[in-house]
């Protein structure tokens, strides 16, 4: 190829430089979006990779001789031995400030080889690790609130056991007796690998569709940012063809033309990508950052991306030349496009029938079915092809009935334009149109999320400011009667009641509990009527009831000879009140479990890891939206530039140019309205079926205020990018302007 030639065809006027700088920095927008996706997805894994041995859950610590019908328990669990090669866990539930921090107990023999992650030995009785960002918690706030709960520091747990720089983690060191007490203890030999848990299937499957959601318009962008100035392009390679270039020659030229700018904007997208990058990973998802480390696309990907890129952008160049059959004489007229039909549906309705074939297996086999994954990822993928490929054809319907309804010059001009190309008008907002659909995904499946409404305060309820926690069998009514008078002596705490039982047979074996009948009002009862001893159902204390629990007389005279089984402490209901609360319980050494409160059912839910999806499922949809609102604004330039000489031909002959641009906003209008109320349909419909795919009962809701907030958003870039787009009518279709060489 000639370089005289090659620079005369890239280089020709100021308008060329214009088009270079628009193609490189859209494939750098592309190239840096694409690589923090890269690196968000691999700072997601290490994250979970880091944190999975916290999801090892062990093995039982007891053994329970069973009747002959192989369910029923036959006398006390027996108590399995402790050995070197093994370690006893305890998983005690422990907050502070609504935050769910991960505790470990660990009792074993100064003998173990048990290896715990991020430390090297267990702690022992009264010691603890903690990760550096609860050190620094304990380390400043009142030790009675938070570190009272663990005993003496022994070290830092090292970041290769922790998720990320926020993690909240701590292993503490019990003596077996103790934590034999507690309802939970498991035997643990080695610590998982397994990242993901019994959620595997559900993680995996989510992020990737969310990886989806936010590439395909990334994918558009690149996409249209290519064909800038193809009109120009046209022309310019017409006056090659009539010197004798061949059409092989010219395709060349349009393939190093577009490869030259590519290759630039995907190294700057590679730069953006490693500057930006530190500051993505400062977002937290799931309660915790990822560590920069962890936050990387690596050198191999990186290049990967620029090859694809650049290689990709220039076969779709040299083959849109190719199909436009330019000859010595340019194209002097404008060829319609092929009338597209109901067949553009197949994609879509293949899409959808996809997914929900993934949802019904997975109704179906409970315990995973390997199909329903690839279905789900397969046909969202479709989904998203398909409501691109099918929009056109909307579009020229909806030209077709604007064309009859026409009455004004602007209208007839749009539709009929539109009529005869309606591929090319909706790829000027299938950005957007996509971006909707899948800000409709994210919010319908952000609202399936359980969240715990706030418990509500009433006779025979629990009060929310309350703290309490089962008594370990064995201690007698004094030693727990000291605990509560310490625990009442602190800041906060009104009040701490303790419960009795006839027996201290633990949780399950307790029936009714029996307070002193002046006692009741601190617990949230009405007056008692009982004239020393009240009682009440031990479902009381749980957490997730609902329905108010009736006070009676119980059938005793005295708690005297009774086995205290619960210590409940009354606070102000300030944050650190209960925090006191909690710590004074837990480090009683007298309870069996750890404090807990009705209003923790939200933090401990087991909808948190669908809350920390839904925080990347937002971020998602911002992404998606803005690259969408760039897309247009580029693509409704480019339909500007592509047509300046038809349009000055319209100004030459009278038309204002407030009708000129009367038409431009028609044409970016019609193909949205066509189109995006079924996407957004769609994206709730997909959301269903991803939501019932994933089991537990759940099912979407109508969407937060975000989703409307993200509506308007998209509706509001759209405008943006139409009126920013306007000032390119009067530039381009001045007098001086329109000519023909």
């Amino acid at each position: 190829m000639n370089p005289a030639l090659l620079k005369i065809a890239l280089l020709g006027s100021r308008s060329s430089w214009g088009r270079m700088a628009g193609v490189g920095g859209g494939v750098a927008i592309g190239v840096c979006l694409v690589l923090l996706l890269w690196s968000a997805a691999n700072g997601l894994a290490q994250r979970d990779a880091r944190g999975a041995w916290l999801r090892e859950l062990g093995q039982p610590s007891v053994t329970l001789a069973l009747a002959a019908d192989g369910l029923t328990a036959i006398g006390r669990p027996e108590p399995i031995p402790l050995t070197p090669d093994k370690i006893l866990l305890g998983f005690p539930a422990d907050i502070f400030r609504d935050q769910l921090i991960s505790h470990r107990d660990v009792a074993a023999l100064p003998t173990t080889i048990v290896k715990i992650p991020g430390i090297e030995a267990p702690p022992a009785p009264g010691e603890y690790y903690a990760s550096p960002a609860l050190q620094r918690l304990i380390e400043s706030t009142p030790a009675e609130e938070l570190g009272d709960r663990y005993g003496q520091f022994a070290g830092v747990i090292d970041d290769a056991a922790l998720p990320g720089p926020d993690a909240l983690v701590v292993i503490t060191g019990v003596t077996e007796a103790r934590l034999r007490q507690g309802p939970a203890a498991m035997f643990v030999k080695d610590f998982t690998t397994n990242p993901y848990g019994e959620s595997a299937s559900l993680y995996r499957t989510a992020l990737l569709v969310g990886g989806i959601a936010v590439l395909f318009p990334v994918l558009l962008l690149v996409s249209i940012a290519t064909g800038l100035g193809a009109a120009q392009r046209r022309e310019r390679f017409a006056t090659l063809r009539l010197i004798g270039a061949s059409p092989r020659l010219i395709s060349g030229m349009a393939a190093v033309e577009t490869a030259i700018p590519s290759l630039a904007g995907a190294l700057l997208g590679v730069v953006m990508a490693a500057v930006f990058g530190p500051v993505a990973a400062q977002i937290p998802v799931n309660g915790t950052r990822v560590f920069v480390a962890d936050f990387t696309f690596g050198a191999g990907s990186a290049l990967a991306a620029v090859l694809l890129v650049v290689a990709a952008c220039a076969l779709v160049a040299a083959g849109r030349t190719a199909r436009t059959g330019i000859g010595p004489m340019g194209v002097t007229r404008a060829v319609d496009e092929k009338a597209p039909t109901l067949w553009r549906a197949v994609p879509l309705l293949a899409g959808l029938a996809g997914m929900a074939t993934g949802a019904v297996l997975a109704k179906i086999d409970t315990d995973g079915n390997p199909w329903t994954s690839p279905l789900l990822l397969g046909g969202f993928a479709l989904t998203a092809v398909g409501i691109v490929t099918f929009g056109p054809w909307l579009t020229r319907m909806a030209s077709t009935i604007g064309l009859h309804r026409a009455r004004s010059a602007a209208s007839v001009i749009a539709a009929s334009r539109i009529r005869r190309t309606p591929v090319a008008t909706f790829r000027s907002v299938s950005g957007l149109v996509i971006a909707v659909f899948m800000v409709s995904v994210f919010a319908g499946g952000a609202s399936a999320i359980e969240t715990a409404e706030p418990p509500e305060a009433g006779p025979g309820l629990l009060l929310p400011t309350s703290v309490y926690a089962l008594v370990a069998p064995g201690h007698a009514a004094g030693q727990v009667s000291a605990a509560a008078e310490r625990a009442g002596e602190r800041a906060g705490i009104r009040d701490v009641t303790i419960g009795y039982a006839p027996a201290a047979a633990g949780p399950a074996g307790i029936d009714d509990i029996y307070i002193a009948a002046g006692d009741a009002q601190s617990l949230g009862f009405p007056e008692s009527r009982a004239e020393h001893v009240a009682a009440f159902d031990a479902s009381f204390l749980n957490s997730w009831t609902t329905a108010p629990v009736s006070l009676t007389a119980a059938p005793v005279q005295s708690l005297a000879g009774l086995a205290p089984v619960v210590m409940v402490a009354g606070t102000d209901g300030t944050p650190a009140a209960i925090d006191r609360a909690r710590t004074a319980l837990n480090a009683s050494g007298i309870t069996a479990t750890p404090a807990t409160s009705r209003a923790d059912t939200a933090t401990t839910s087991s909808a948190r890891l669908i809350q920390g999806l839904a925080a990347l499922a937002y971020l998602g949809a911002f992404v998606a939206v803005v690259v969408a609102g760039i897309s247009l604004a580029v693509s409704t330039a480019a339909a500007i530039l592509d047509r300046k000489r038809v349009l000055g031909l319209m100004r030459l002959m009278g038309m204002p140019v407030e009708v000129v641009r009367g038409v431009i906003a028609r044409e970016a209008a019609v193909p949205l309205v066509a189109v995006l109320l079924l996407s957004a349909g769609l994206g709730f419909f997909v959301a269903w079926l991803m939501v019932i795919s994933f089991g537990g009962g759940r099912t979407i809701t109508w969407p937060g205020p975000g989703y409307y907030a993200a509506l308007s958003f998209s509706i509001l870039l759209a405008l943006a990018a139409v009126a920013a787009a306007f000032g390119l009518v009067r530039s381009s279709t001045a007098i001086p302007v329109t000519r023909f060489e």
